[in-house]
């Protein structure tokens, strides 16, 4: 992974070597500037896949073979000997735990060692964490605007930027608050709960029940096999009678496909219902095949439809499997879970709580891995100590200025349990206290003193990784999840609402303000 680095990371490193500062100790924090998608807040995701990156980073004889025809012929020899025995022995990485909720300017996590290790670490460190921040964060949203009860399942493997966007999608929505994914691989490789049925293409390869094979199934009690697409061809006149749909009018083919999922599947069938009409085909098909497996023993798990106005017919489908729970004495009908897919966004979510709905799971896919509202979160990583003297990047964009010095993140809580701020001081300085008054210069507003008293302080940043190895336990990622899950709920309803929150207050101490007043000064 050593070679997963923009060009100029190795030709600064040469830069850094000849003028033997290559083992000068240094400084770097990783954080973006922007919350993403117009909100307050973004989830820490990553932080797992970069700590194992720095475990293995070395640069084997291959690599530095490649380096070697691609840095310029004058670089020295002794450079490419002296990368063959790079590794991250000296290196330390602090960082929030992964899932936290994070903030724009505070640190997600900081990287101390000799110079040139740091400065080469950049890349593959802001790539690792780019992106599986922001779907984690966009996630999050899908998650907040459906609520704790509905089931959300990412289903975007073949509309995500190919098998590693992909792979990476299904792992960090699942950190975000998503239910489970459709995507396999993800399933084995993470642990993540697989959900699947059937699709369109199922449906439309049956045109009729003499196509079913096999045919018979035997009750789950146990006894005598049944013909199931008898058993389904009977119930279906009676359900178009409480339907008042003609009986003509429900298509043979879908009725097959149905009938020949739920002989294979019997206590897992899932009807997919507008592959031609819901109302006339799709919903009689489904109940007739659904009550034919409850004569049996089976319950059905589920309909899905993947068009239309999916709020309203999910209204209209549930009136339906009431009246047929009233009419055949089945409680359980009416209750039957309905999903809903096709191109499912934040506004459609919203549409649905607006319009009132009776869905009870939403796949997403594109929207969700592509996160087309905004395509990166723009981390950054940047120098804040080199040889014990803080690093300062100054611009008349106070947003792009760098926040100099090693520091150590608190996180302010007031007394009903929220946030209320996120506080950097210099590493050398006392801890704040509760109940203690503070100081402080919030970001974007630096020329002016406030003063605060925190109910709860919480040191952010945990050691994660030290002489070569990760030193602190790792979850897994079930506990992420619930990690993730705990962060979002603490926050007030003002930082965690989607649309036009109230911006979260970044500050720093009255020393660490002193000390960048006075780069500022030198500087200038």
């Amino acid at each position: 992974m050593a070679l997963l680095a923009d060009l100029y990371q190795l030709t600064m490193a040469y830069g850094h070597w000849r003028a033997g500062r290559h083992r000068a100790p240094a400084a770097a924090e990783l954080f973006f500037r922007r919350g993403p998608f117009r909100g307050a807040f973004a989830l820490g995701a990553g932080l797992a896949e970069g700590l194992r990156c720095l475990r293995a980073f070395r640069f084997s004889a291959a690599d530095v073979a490649y380096l070697r025809s691609v840095l310029p012929s004058t670089t020295e020899d002794a450079f490419f000997d002296y990368l063959a025995t790079l590794d991250t022995s000296e290196v330390t990485v602090t960082a929030v735990p992964e899932g936290s909720v994070v903030f724009a300017r505070v640190p997600f996590l900081q990287v101390k060692g000799p110079l040139l290790v740091v400065q080469l670490l950049e890349t593959m460190l802001l790539c690792l964490v780019n992106y599986a921040s922001l779907v984690a964060t966009n996630a999050a949203r899908f998650r907040l605007l459906a609520g704790p009860d509905v089931k959300l399942m990412e289903m975007g493997l073949r509309r995500a930027q190919g098998p590693d966007g992909a792979l990476s999608a299904s792992k960090y929505s699942y950190i975000g608050g998503f239910d489970c994914t459709s995507n396999v691989l993800a399933g084995k490789l993470y642990g993540i709960p697989v959900r699947g049925t059937i699709a369109h293409s199922f449906i439309m390869s049956f045109t009729s029940l003499e196509e079913v094979q096999p045919r018979e199934l035997s009750p789950l009690a146990g006894g005598d096999l049944v013909d199931l697409p008898a058993l389904a061809s009977s119930w279906l006149g009676r359900v178009c009678e409480v339907l008042q749909t003609p009986l003509e009018k429900a298509n043979q083919g879908e009725l097959a496909a149905f009938v020949s999922y739920a002989v294979t599947f019997p206590q897992n069938f899932q009807g997919l219902l507008d592959t031609y009409c819901v109302r006339r085909s799709g919903l009689p098909n489904f109940c007739a095949v659904a009550l034919a497996l409850h004569q049996l023993g089976y319950r059905a798990i589920g309909v899905r439809l993947d068009s239309g106005d999916l709020a309203q017919q999910s209204k209209e489908i549930r009136q339906v499997l009431r009246a047929c729970a009233d009419r055949f004495q089945v409680p359980w009908f009416g209750t039957i879970p309905i999903a809903v897919s096709n191109d499912i966004s934040e506004q459609s979510l919203e549409e649905f709580s607006r319009e009132g709905s009776e869905i009870d799971m939403i796949g997403v896919g594109t929207n969700l891995v592509t996160c087309p509202l905004q395509p990166s979160l723009g981390c950054v990583y940047k120098l804040v100590e080199v040889n014990g003297s803080p690093c300062l990047k100054l611009t008349e964009d106070e947003e792009k200025m760098t926040i100099p010095g090693t520091k150590t993140i608190y996180r302010l809580y007031d007394a009903a349990g929220h946030p209320f701020m996120d506080l950097m001081a210099l590493e050398k300085e006392p801890s704040p206290s509760a109940g203690q008054e503070l100081v402080v210069h919030v970001l974007g507003q630096l020329d002016e003193a406030r003063t605060v008293m925190p109910t709860t302080v919480e040191s952010l940043h945990r050691t994660y990784f030290r002489d070569g190895q990760v030193c602190e336990p790792l979850p897994s990622l079930l506990e992420v999840r619930n990690h993730a899950q705990m962060s979002l709920n603490v926050l007030s309803p003002a930082h965690r609402r989607l649309h036009e929150p109230q911006p979260y207050p970044v500050a720093i101490t009255e020393q660490l303000h002193r000390l960048l007043i006075e780069l500022q000064q030198d500087r200038r």
